[in-house]
């Protein structure tokens, strides 16, 4: 399992200067350009990485100030699924400050989110900066040094105790949130006074300064016995919640008029710590989990406090599950191994693993499902890369070929990769939680030690529905 974030530090963005100096405008003809696999090429002294702005309709990033392990994209009323710049997205995030007392729930918005698709190469070589506040991105050219073009990015801060492990946002209610505490309880808030003044705000740039709001939580459940990760808000039922900790106990909280009635009584069947938990996307009392066992464990609650079903599935920790809502049958896993696998859940009785991946060589830190595509999924990893897989895709030879004519020229391509993967994303250290955004297709957010980033990439448009 790989959760901390080692000695988090305020995360600062400025301006930076390409590090090639005055070789950009040597005169020497340049080496063709090749494509990294971390994992497998090694830097030599004096060499840099360069990412391939054309792979982007957009890529920027931003922090909300210290690092957050954790965060979620809250559902909006601006349209069910847009897919025209500008956009406008909201969040919340928990941090992981360095003093236990400084640690809040960032709420924020970022508008003017604004991009345009390329072509397949890009005419120049631009630096691979990602800062929300620098000059150079992956937007067009013309628009850099644009202030109407830039994004505008929003904050504000409500005190919370101790860092935040995870932090959910309920679909139905969106300004109600669930976190984990590293602190050992679980807590659940209403921001909605914090996201009207967001939606109603119309400043060019407003970070909230430095002030932190005091709210009380609505409720605060001290009853686990030891922090936790695994947090979940159903999707069927308004309200209804799970939450696991490390003393491998699962507690049902059920909506009542002003608060939450939380079993007391836990679902325990796991052998070692609970480290993540879905609900079932289709039915109300089913919840999956896994396990620092090497367990994934499907529950009903209303037949009793122990597994319908356990399912070996790694010789070593399960960090991460994700249930696919548009193929609800469908379960994926990562582990600490780096590798994440696809399970059919109708063929329990058999051999219920349709597909296992080993590409990434650190532990998988976030997988979810595409909510637009149901072969689709994203996967972050220790190895600092995240990555965009498409079950469906199979290896031909002759489009290989074909392709290979083409980039030739500009890149040499690695030939062993796995015919699903779509796409690869670098540029963080210690990635932790991705999330694609539900109403925007092709958007993905994802967090890391040093911030967060915003990506779409350019080579999954095409596969999604036009609004």
């Amino acid at each position: 399992m790989v959760r901390s974030l080692k000695k988090p530090k305020k995360i600062k963005h400025r301006n930076k200067e390409s590090k090639k100096g005055d070789s950009s405008s040597s005169s020497v003809p340049s080496a063709p350009a090749k494509v990294w696999e971390p994992g497998v090429d090694k830097l030599e002294e004096g060499e840099e990485l360069q990412f391939d702005p054309s792979a982007y309709n957009y890529l920027r990033g931003f922090g909300v100030g210290w690092p957050c392990l954790s965060f979620d994209i809250i559902r909006d009323s601006l349209g069910l699924v847009r897919s025209e710049f500008p956009h406008t997205l909201y969040g919340v995030a928990g941090t992981q400050a360095e003093q236990a007392s400084w640690n809040y729930i960032g709420v924020f918005k970022i508008s003017n989110i604004s991009g345009k698709k390329r072509g397949l190469v890009p005419s120049a070589t631009v630096d691979g900066d990602t800062d929300m506040d620098s000059e150079s991105s992956s937007d067009e050219e013309d628009d850099v040094g644009d202030a109407s073009a830039q994004p505008i990015l929003q904050l504000h801060k409500v005190a919370h105790q101790g860092g935040v492990n995870r932090i959910r946002a309920m679909s139905q209610k969106p300004h109600i949130c669930a976190t984990w505490a590293d602190r050992g309880h679980v807590q659940v808030w209403d921001l909605a006074s914090q996201l009207d003044a967001l939606a109603e705000s119309n400043a060019q740039s407003s970070q909230g300064g430095n002030s932190i709001n005091r709210v009380a939580p609505v409720i605060k459940f001290d009853g686990h016995r030891d922090e936790g990760f695994a947090i979940d808000w159903s999707p069927v039922v308004t309200g209804r919640l799970v939450s696991g900790d490390c003393n491998r106990c699962i507690h049902l909280w059920e909506p009542s008029p002003d608060s939450w009635i939380v079993d007391a009584n836990p679902f325990v069947g796991h052998q070692a710590s609970v480290e993540d938990l879905q609900w079932s996307p289709t039915e109300a009392d089913v919840f999956a989990s896994c396990s620092v066992d090497g367990n994934i464990s499907i529950w009903d609650s209303r037949i009793g406090k122990s597994p319908a079903l356990s399912i070996k599935a790694n010789k070593t920790d399960i960090n991460v599950i994700s249930w696919n809502r548009l193929a609800s049958c469908m379960i994926a896993s990562g582990s600490d191994d780096g590798s994440f696998s696809i399970r059919d859940l109708r063929l329990v009785k058999g051999d219920s693993l349709v597909a296992h991946f080993e590409y990434h060589k650190q532990p998988i830190t976030s997988i979810e499902w595409s909510p637009h595509e149901a072969s689709t999924l994203a996967v972050s990893s220790a190895d600092n890369q995240l990555t965009i897989w498409d079950l469906s895709l199979e290896r031909d030879e002759e489009e290989e070929a074909e392709f290979k004519a083409k980039i030739k020229e500009q890149a040499n391509a690695p030939t062993n990769l796995p015919p699903q993967l779509l796409f690869v994303h670098q540029g963080q250290k210690d990635l932790k939680e991705l999330h694609w955004h539900q109403q925007i297709p092709g958007m993905i957010i994802s967090t890391s030690a040093d911030g967060f980033n915003v990506l779409m990439p350019a080579n999954i448009e095409t596969t999604l529905p036009s609004a």
